[in-house]
């Protein structure tokens, strides 16, 4: 997915009107979720993949 990250798995979810989306980074097991709205759903995995970078960066 991002270069930076290496290899991340991107899965959506879609509940009613919102979408809930978990990226996971393959190396470390570590995942971030996110939740919107449905119909922005590039926008909710790009919030994801940052909250994702976000816990890496941190441990």
């Amino acid at each position: 997915m991002s270069d930076d990250l290496g290899e991340v798995i991107v899965e959506a979810i879609r509940n009613g009107t919102y979408l809930k989306v978990t990226a996971v980074h393959v190396a470390t097991g570590t995942e971030a979720t996110a939740v919107g709205p449905v119909h922005e759903p590039k926008a909710v995995e790009r919030l994801a993949i940052a909250k994702l970078k976000r816990v890496l960066t941190a441990q």
